[in-house]
């Protein structure tokens, strides 16, 4: 089971951390990891998190823990 962490002021799981960033629902997310960027928009510390939003697809997301920011890596 992956560990919380602090996004944006709340406790968040890997499955939340992925929903954030897809913006709906996922069926299944792997644990949450460090990465070496920093967020764009605010120079904070971005999070990473692998998860599938469909039965066909899996997806890098990246969050912020402190702004708004996130993307994914679909081309």
């Amino acid at each position: 089971m992956s560990q919380n962490r602090v996004v944006e002021g709340r406790m968040v799981d890997a499955r939340r951390l992925a929903e954030l960033v897809e913006g709906e629902s996922v069926m299944e997310a792997e644990s949450i990891e460090d990465t070496e960027r920093d967020c764009p928009e605010c120079g904070g510390d971005v999070l990473s998190v692998g998860y599938m939003p469909s039965v066909t697809e899996f997806v890098t997301g990246y969050k912020c823990q402190d702004c708004a920011w996130s993307a994914d890596d679909r081309e």
